[in-house]
């Protein structure tokens, strides 16, 4: 249990972090927050500090944006392409499943960044073009990862739906380019690359995408990235799900799983070191949250949750939903008698989710 919590601990916290667990402050404590700017690219070996951000231009006389923030994770310019099919994974009379990898890349005051990102790709049988999702798996130690791993189940079901599914394995995971910064930035980068995971699929000639009907689809840590890639780029899809995820507020992700930790006191260190904690440094770990963004978000949004979830705490997903609803954001929140892995209630849950889907999407 504390290797599953520890693991799905470090997104939010933009290292460690996002994953999501058990516990932690209350909801309130972090509300709307600071804007911030765009990221350091990779190229460099230097993070800004909380002391001396290298922050874009303030327009309009509008508060600068820190680089390492949600706010300038919107700032960049996203490219996805060269979507490329390996080897065949399988076949069976509903779908194909090949081993990809696409570029994903992303523009800031810096330069531009450039990863290879691999992955898995479901198509389903027949000429299309089909509806798409991008899956966006929870944390597993980068160290151990293999190639798909997290959404295997996922990913087949929707294939059998009629739904092309791209499981992204995120950069720093099994066969994609490593950001030797990944975590210090607080894992902005994993929502870059779900991001251009859409525009890449959009992009790829040999693929049946229907362009006008493309949602996201995260679990735990997961469901963390798919928010930020939400609020960092509105409008890119039609439609989004989270299963399980992370608290929308990175406070309290650092609170649940870094501080207590023994095991992250390097990674503790370097954060508090370049960023401050959450004490020291409330506005840094807001503009790192979603939450105070969420008016920026257009799309369609079902959350799915379990009742007995021991990872990460039932309790933060009303309060994400709530924040959501009253964002003006049209939101579902569903429950169901089941934990966090989700095991009796999967069924039944990914029925739910693709009637969802069904519905927002226009499948047929």
């Amino acid at each position: 249990m504390r290797a599953r919590c520890r693991s799905l601990t470090l997104l939010a916290v933009g290292v460690v972090l996002l994953a999501g667990c058990t516990s932690g402050g209350a909801d309130s404590d972090e509300g709307a927050a600071a804007p911030s700017t765009s990221p350091t690219p990779s190229a460099s070996p230097e993070v800004p500090s909380p002391t001396a951000p290298q922050t874009s231009k303030p327009a309009n006389n509008e508060p600068a944006v820190h680089p390492v923030s949600v706010l300038g994770l919107a700032e960049q310019q996203q490219r996805g392409d060269r979507l490329r099919l390996g080897a065949v994974r399988e076949r069976t009379p509903a779908y194909t499943s090949y081993d990809v990898t696409y570029r994903s890349r992303s523009t800031t005051l810096r330069g531009e960044e450039s990863y290879t990102i691999s992955g898995v790709l479901n198509v389903p049988t027949g000429r299309g073009p089909f509806p798409a999702v991008v899956l966006a798996h929870g944390y597993i130690d980068p160290a151990f990862y293999v190639r798909g791993q997290g959404m295997t189940r996922e990913r087949g079901y929707l294939a059998a739906q009629g739904y092309i599914a791209l499981h992204v394995d995120y950069r720093n995971h099994a066969e994609s380019t490593d950001d030797p910064l990944y975590q210090l930035r607080m894992r902005l980068g994993y929502s870059a690359d779900v991001i251009n995971a859409v525009k890449a699929l959009r992009n790829s000639p040999n693929v049946p995408v229907d362009d006008d009907r493309v949602a996201l689809f995260g679990r735990s840590m997961g469901g963390g990235v798919v928010l930020k890639a939400l609020v960092a780029a509105p409008g890119l899809v039609q439609a989004a799900t989270t299963w399980a995820s992370v608290s929308s507020l990175e406070g309290q992700n650092y609170r649940q799983f870094i501080r207590p930790d023994p095991e992250d006191a390097g990674l503790r260190d370097q954060l508090t070191r370049l960023h401050g904690t959450p004490g020291q440094n409330p506005a840094f770990w807001r503009e790192n949250s979603s939450r105070p963004y969420f008016d920026r978000i257009t799309e369609p949004v079902l959350m799915v949750q379990g009742r007995f979830d021991d990872t990460c705490p039932p309790r933060w997903a009303p309060a994400t939903h709530g924040a959501l609803r009253k964002a003006g954001v049209d939101a579902t929140l569903q429950w169901y008698d089941d934990g966090h892995a989700f095991g009796p209630a999967f069924n039944a849950a990914m029925a739910r989710t693709v009637q969802f889907l069904d519905r927002r999407l226009g499948q047929a």
